[in-house]
């Protein structure tokens, strides 16, 4: 590589823009509620397993 030939993620202009908005479209296109369930069901599927770090959710006593 060419000192003066840089390759890089980071372009301007016009279709910069473009791009960003597309991505922002479709982001916001997903609605709240379907964006809260994954979340929640994430939450879920994480705490089942007993192999994870970090501070563990209280259980219920037996009754």
């Amino acid at each position: 590589m060419d000192a003066n030939e840089v390759k890089s993620e980071l372009h301007e202009g016009p279709e910069a823009y473009k791009r960003f908005d597309a991505m922002m479209t479709g982001v916001l296109k997903v609605p709240r509620a379907v964006i809260q369930a994954r979340v929640q069901e994430e939450k879920e599927r994480a705490a089942k397993n007993p192999n994870r770090r970090g501070p563990k959710s209280k259980s219920k006593p037996p009754r």
